[in-house]
């Protein structure tokens, strides 16, 4: 009988979920729910079987949601009963110093992933509302939380730590935290097959580039740095994020304009970055405006690869060299301009793109460089769903996790 991994992925008004079958590694069945608890109808979308099943409807909260979702799974398939499902992982942004492990889903880690919200506002929050009611849809199926920032507890204290105020950094919890970091693990982990080279003293920088984007630097399958910080604020350009900038902004901000914390916070997160600079998160968008000669939407492309360079050129340094350099995620996977623009910049010292497989578009992982370039590149898809399938069907197997957490049905 098959084995499945039920992986849900709850925002504040969204739900993104794919039932994962643990041998073929393939996503069996997915959908999406979109505006729960907004004035107007929400949307659903439930795909399997080559087959899309859509509806509108107001959606009040994230249990009328996920009640609708099981509905889908019964009326169109496949049934969960019949599937084999052997989990519901859970994926959250923000595990903090107490997780550096998954954690199954109990009242009290319930409880913790929705205090370290004030680290991750926008997404803790929804993603323990999430797992509360699924566990409570699903009582016998075991629930796990998978942390997205428990890839990078492992960074060197040097990488992690910031020159802030000792007593102020630990009273406040306040260090690299790191996001992105299932899909980090989960590309570091397959580069060497990809690429034909062994894992152990491999040197690799992973750019996880999509509307949200972090870069990372791995030796032997171990992160050594990461761009994003206490928050995912911290690092590249992103759709509507700064990315790095001088904390002293924010000062001139409230004194000069006057600014609160909270407009503040929606500048910095949704309304800069690519947005902010063009008026469009989408890539697509700004090369469109590029190709017809827009200034700005050619100096926001030049400054996201500028800073994209910018942390390969430090990893490069930090790691003492670099083997290889992976993009993935929607921007990485399938915009080849932005590879181009980045490697080009990386031609001096050695690199080489072969211009024709950089211009192929496909869904397979690729090696994109010439055989006699410095530094091998490669493209990869990124699959979040497949990392937190296996990672909860091993504590549920297990019955428990690293924290003594036990499953009793």
């Amino acid at each position: 009988m098959a084995k499945t991994v039920l992986v849900i992925n709850s925002g504040s008004s969204s739900i993104k979920y794919q039932l994962v079958d643990l041998e073929s590694g393939e996503g069996l069945a997915s959908g999406l729910v979109e505006k729960i608890g907004e004035p107007i109808d929400g949307h659903y979308k439930h795909e399997y079987n080559g087959e899309k099943h859509e509806l509108e409807e107001p959606i009040h909260d994230h249990e009328q949601g996920l009640k609708r979702v099981l509905g889908f799974f019964e009326e169109y398939g496949p049934k969960l009963s019949d599937a084999g499902i052997v989990a519901v992982g859970h994926r959250v942004v923000q595990g903090g110093s107490l997780f550096p492990k998954p954690a199954l889903v109990t009242d009290k880690t319930i409880n913790q992933v929705k205090d370290l919200a004030v680290l991750a506002p926008l997404h803790n929050g929804p993603e323990a509302k999430g797992a509360e009611v699924m566990r409570a849809l699903l009582p016998d199926v075991p629930q796990i939380f998978v942390f997205d920032s428990s890839f990078f507890f492992q960074l060197p204290k040097a990488a992690s730590t910031y020159a802030l105020n000792k007593e102020i950094a630990d009273q406040y919890h306040i260090r690299r935290y790191g996001a992105h970091g299932t899909s980090h693990e989960f590309i570091s982990s397959v580069v060497p097959e990809v690429i034909g080279k062994p894992a152990e003293g491999l040197k690799q920088i992973v750019l996880h580039i999509g509307n949200g984007a972090s870069a990372s630097a791995e030796i032997s399958g171990k992160p050594v740095e990461t761009s994003m910080g206490l928050t995912p604020l911290e690092g590249l350009v992103m759709g509507g994020r700064t990315g790095d900038i001088d904390p002293a902004v924010v000062f001139h901000l409230i004194r000069n304009a006057h600014m609160n914390v909270d407009e503040l916070d929606a500048l910095f997160n949704k309304r800069s970055g690519m947005m902010g600079m063009t008026g469009f998160g989408d890539l697509r968008e700004v090369h469109r405006l590029v190709a017809e000669g827009n200034e700005d939407a050619k100096l926001a492309l030049d400054v996201y690869v500028h800073r994209i360079v910018s942390y390969i050129g430090n990893y490069t340094y930090q790691m003492g060299g670099c083997d290889v350099i992976t993009f993935t995620a929607g921007v990485g996977e399938n915009d080849d301009i932005v590879r181009k623009m980045v490697c080009d910049k990386l031609a001096p010292f050695g690199v080489k793109l072969d211009e024709e497989k950089n211009a192929t578009r496909s869904k397979e992982p690729r090696v994109i460089s010439t055989p006699d370039s410095s530094v091998v590149i490669a493209v990869i898809p990124t699959n979040e769903e497949l990392a937190i399938a296996r990672k909860s069907a091993a504590i549920a197997e297990a019955g428990e996790d690293t924290y003594g957490n036990k499953f009793a049905k």
